[in-house]
């Protein structure tokens, strides 16, 4: 098994699917800011496919678990870059709306992770604090509509 083979096998498809989710989410004013922040400076990197923007169907099951129907359509932009790190590394973006320097950078940020000399540290200063910055988000809004919440219970009456 060759080196590059042995280092992706490492990483796991959980773990990447959960810090693409978080770089797709995430505010790009941070992920611009992490990036200009970056030390040794970012490796050279060239397009395999610049962000081009278009559209997914979205689609959805009734109840959760029956059939499933398509919900419409979402703007999505996409981006992968082939980053020349110690070995070349492939990175992809997938984010919502047109945003194609958010779709850049998660692609770049998607690579660099896959290198791992960088993933311990890209882990913990940027991935890990933008996972608990959502997380108090959510948090935030759940908050925030707990006071409008109905709860629909039914009281059965007993004949006398």
């Amino acid at each position: 098994m060759s080196d590059a083979a042995a280092s992706q096998a490492a990483i796991s498809q959980a773990e990447r699917s959960r810090w693409m989710s978080c770089l797709s989410q995430a505010d790009p004013a941070r992920l611009e800011a992490a990036w200009a922040m970056l030390t040794p400076p970012a490796p050279p990197h060239r397009w395999l496919r610049q962000p081009e923007t278009g559209l997914v169907m979205l689609r959805g099951r009734a109840g959760g678990s029956g059939q499933p129907f398509n919900l419409g359509e979402m703007t999505m932009t996409r981006a992968a870059v082939l980053v020349e790190a110690p070995r070349p590394l492939a990175g992809f973006g997938y984010v919502a709306g047109r945003a194609a320097r958010h779709a850049e950078l998660a692609a770049l940020f998607d690579a660099l992770l896959q290198d791992e000399a960088r993933r311990p540290a890209l882990l913990a200063g940027l991935i890990e604090p933008l996972q608990a910055a959502a997380a108090e988000a959510r948090a935030a809004r759940a908050a925030h509509v707990a006071p409008t919440r109905v709860d629909f219970t039914t009281m059965v009456r007993g004949h006398d």
